[in-house]
């Protein structure tokens, strides 16, 4: 944990506010970055490893072509 959020978290956070920063060349970036900051530490006062749990299910189960009919991974047609 860093700040209350989990490292792989923080480092996202870290990704996104310099994406923002170098898009918009302006310090608001950092109010961004206070934002997110403040989602993820509610988010992992709930779950600490939230972000790693949705990568883990994000690359084990892929959506199926079928998901936008049923709602979820059916593999039947």
């Amino acid at each position: 944990m860093f700040a209350g959020v989990s490292y792989s978290f923080f480092v996202l956070n870290l990704v996104v506010t310099t994406e923002v920063f170098l898009i918009t060349k302006s310090f608001w970036a950092i109010l961004a970055a206070l934002v997110v900051h403040c989602i993820g530490y509610v988010l992992c006062a709930r779950e600490p490893r939230f972000l790693d749990l949705w990568i883990l299910k994000a690359s084990r189960c892929p959506r199926v072509k079928n998901y936008s009919r049923w709602g979820c991974n059916s593999y039947a047609p």
